[in-house]
């Protein structure tokens, strides 16, 4: 069963947290995992992760503001700020405390991953161990940002059916050099149903400001301030390459890496079974360790 708890983040903007159990019993005193999705993202997109992680821990996934169930906070002059990078690793804090979750394992993917790593650089009391998912520690460049609004606009929405939507983000969109059931399957899952059509959860806007903290900042300085146990996980054609990975587990104190064939960037989604053994070994050492 998947229990929603709502919590109070930065701001006051109100979070859906999921949490993810065998049945409806009364406080689970396991070790606590949080799973942060990526831009975009939502928490369900866990579900596959979090059947077998729940096997042995507490685990719960969080829609991050501005996705999935979780409010969208306005835009207006103080977006930058409702969407910074501050404002996102403040809410993961608060569902870490609010929900007694410490010392946890953060799992992150892209956006999340970032999330992750920040937040372990800053509350090391907090995270016991870290997994960072497909996520680049050097900035992407203006161009980057540019290339995706205009990728936003040739969207062709409304989609007429979910499976259309399926269909586009994993064949047809320009931006595929080859089918990706993967990232079809994940952009599907993001798409409700308006009266118009199927249109994404989210704000494209709000999902630009979003980005424009890993656009034009590198984060080499709070990745070498994390110093939990952490793994370092990228899909062989995803967007973290192989050189700046393995330079990021040098930078780590307590690094560790892995790589999944056959993976893009949506990797949890494109081998399950692959990411699993990637993850269990280092989440069993984790376990191994603890007191």
């Amino acid at each position: 069963m998947v229990q929603r708890i709502d919590v109070t983040g930065a701001g006051g903007v109100r979070l859906a947290a999921w949490e993810f159990r065998e049945t409806a019993a009364e406080a689970d005193p396991r070790p606590g995992v949080l799973l942060l999705h990526g831009l975009m993202g939502r928490a369900f997109h866990w579900s596959g992760t979090a059947r077998w992680l729940r096997e042995h821990r507490r685990v719960v996934a969080l829609d991050q503001r501005g996705h999935g169930q979780s409010d969208r906070p306005p835009g207006g002059p103080d977006v930058h700020t409702s969407f910074g990078r501050e404002a996102f690793v403040a809410d993961a804090e608060a569902v870490v405390e609010q929900l007694g979750l410490a010392p946890v394992t953060l799992i992150g993917h892209s956006m999340g991953a970032l999330t992750a790593w920040q937040l372990a650089a800053r509350r090391p009391d907090l995270v016991e161990a870290l997994v960072i998912c497909d996520m680049r520690a050097s900035a992407l460049g203006a161009a980057s940002q540019q290339e995706w609004e205009d990728w936003f606009h040739r969207w062709p929405l409304p989609f007429p059916t979910q499976d259309a939507a399926r269909r586009w983000f994993g064949e047809d969109d320009p931006r595929v050099e080859r089918p990706d059931p993967g990232r079809g399957a994940f952009f599907a899952e993001v798409m409700h149903e308006a009266p118009d059509g199927w249109r994404p959860l989210f704000s494209r806007r709000q999902m630009l400001t979003a980005r424009e903290t890993w656009v034009h900042d590198a984060h080499w300085e709070e990745l070498a301030q994390v110093r939990c146990p952490t793994l370092v996980v990228r899909g062989l054609d995803g967007e973290l390459g192989r050189a700046e990975a393995q330079e990021m587990v040098r930078v780590l104190p307590a690094g560790q890496y892995a790589e999944i064939p056959d993976a893009g960037h949506y990797l949890h989604y494109d081998q399950p079974t692959a990411w699993r053994a990637a993850l269990e070994p280092f989440l069993d050492g984790i376990k191994a360790e603890a007191p």
